[in-house]
């Protein structure tokens, strides 16, 4: 069969927006095969989730209904008798905590390739893929050897499909064997610091090196709260202990897509880039004119952020 299955994913009573960026996905991958696109509900509200998923351009839903939060055992149980029920040609899954959980181990027990962090994809008879290596500074296509095919997909580098559907919903009795659940989930605890999610942020201050000392990032905050914005920062500012790890931006920290991204005192470093360049806008301030940010900044001021930050903030106020 040419079809294409992905699995959908949820937390805590919440459909994540990567489940409806796999819609696209597999939309996609779908027509380029010619095949027909599923969308796999595991655990949890699966009726809820099976409406908020029911995006156009999938074919059909498939709920199994068996306990509330992500577990690796019921999930890799699941989703590897729905592969064997619907006999796609791909299987496609997020590229998050839980899908890195259980997708190595599907795939293994499938004896299917597994292609994973996969940022773009294209199917012309056969399946090829597109991943970042060198820490982001190479883009490398990678053929698929085989009719069939594992992938988990990066979030955010596609957009969410928003169109509603009519796709049929069915549940699928899966037969769990509990014997072979080896772990049951307790509770959830956020990570220490978690006290904002910049990854849910639609706009976005963010600070630098450029900005020297920690003292300094008051004014940066006077600035994000003159705009009702978010404050995250790269890497050297986490490293230094100024903020707290979940405010990190970049390939070591969170993906973030707001619809504004100010870049304060940031060079543009590639492993920054690569968590940021989902902005709709980014504004960039730096003093050097050659900073690489730059690059992909849509509006910059080059100039002393000391200067830039508070007369911004004095405006905006």
């Amino acid at each position: 069969m040419s079809d294409v299955l992905t699995v959908a994913e949820h937390r805590q009573g919440e459909l994540r927006p990567v489940s409806h960026e796999l819609v696209t996905a597999g939309r996609e991958l779908a027509d380029a095969s010619g095949g027909d696109l599923h969308v796999a509900v595991i655990s949890g509200d699966v009726d809820a989730y099976a409406e908020a998923v029911n995006r156009a351009g999938v074919d059909a839903i498939h709920t199994v209904d068996h306990g509330e939060e992500f577990n690796h055992d019921v999930y890799s149980q699941a989703v590897e008798q729905l592969y064997a029920e619907l006999d796609p040609q791909y299987l496609v899954m997020p590229h998050t905590v839980n899908g890195l959980d259980y997708a190595p181990a599907v795939a293994t027990s499938l004896d299917l390739p597994l292609a994973t962090d996969v940022i773009d994809f294209s199917h012309n008879g056969s399946l090829s893929v597109t991943r970042e290596t060198y820490g982001g500074k190479v883009e490398a296509d990678i053929e698929i050897e085989g009719d069939n095919a594992a992938v988990t997909l990066r979030p955010t580098e596609w957009e969410q499909a928003t169109e509603a559907g009519d796709a049929a919903v069915e549940a699928f009795d899966a037969a769990i064997d509990e014997d072979a659940v080896g772990s049951t989930v307790t509770g959830f605890e956020e990570v220490a610091g978690g006290d904002v999610d910049i990854s849910e942020a639609d706009f976005i201050v963010s600070i630098g090196r450029g900005i020297e000392e920690e003292e300094n990032l008051d004014m940066v905050w006077d600035l994000a709260d003159a705009l009702g914005a978010t404050l995250a920062s790269s890497r050297p500012i986490v490293d230094n202990g100024w903020l707290p790890q979940n405010r990190q931006v970049g390939q070591s920290g969170k993906v973030v897509t707001p619809d504004v991204y100010i870049a304060i005192g940031i060079s543009g470093a590639v492993q920054h880039l690569a968590g940021m360049s989902g902005a709709d806008t980014i504004v960039a301030i730096n003093e050097d004119p050659d900073a690489p940010i730059f690059d992909v900044a849509d509006y910059g001021i080059v100039g002393d952020l000391f200067e830039v930050v508070p007369e911004l903030t004095e405006l905006f106020e």
